[in-house]
């Protein structure tokens, strides 16, 4: 999908190559800085498949935080929250597919960060031995995917903008 925009818009945070979901576009440099900046503690919250069936040790862990390597040096994460998700979260189908392999299991959990360092969550899943296969960004502080298709766009009104600067 090919879609242009006034010169002036950009995106609030970014999406690798790899990851999927919400992207917020702006002209607003304050919306920027309200939903990025470390102070205003914005949560993100991806949806991640995980290669291997995940255990209570490794949710644990993340939710303490792990050390991750950035820039050659080691950081250790904030506490997130960290859910368990029992089924699929309903996605549209990836292109391409996450790899499949029949006889080892994939678990689906949610983390919740208020910090986003470079490839955080991929980092901190391999840190406690289940490398991500499919990361979501689900939710940007107050804002979510949930309702919305694959390749959807929605301008916020001016109501939605204003809660944005009062949450």
């Amino acid at each position: 999908v090919v879609v242009f925009f006034y010169k002036d818009v950009y995106r609030v945070g970014r999406l690798d190559r790899d990851s999927e979901g919400l992207l917020v576009l702006t002209n607003d440099k304050r919306l920027n800085a309200l939903l990025l900046h470390p102070t205003n503690k914005k949560s993100k919250t991806y949806l991640v498949q995980v290669d291997g069936q995940i255990d209570h040790e490794a949710i644990q862990k993340l939710q303490q935080g792990v050390p991750i390597k950035l820039n050659k040096k080691i950081y250790h994460t904030l506490p997130c929250d960290v859910k368990y998700l029992d089924k699929e979260p309903e996605l549209p189908d990836r292109f391409p597919p996450v790899r499949y392999r029949k006889n080892i299991p994939t678990s689906w959990i949610e983390i919740k960060l208020n910090e986003g360092k470079n490839r955080q969550v991929r980092k901190m899943t391999a840190a406690v031995g289940f490398p991500t296969l499919r990361l979501v960004r689900s939710e940007l502080g107050p804002l979510s995917i949930h309702g919305m298709a694959s390749a959807d766009i929605r301008t916020l009104d001016k109501s939605e903008i204003d809660l944005l600067f009062k949450l």
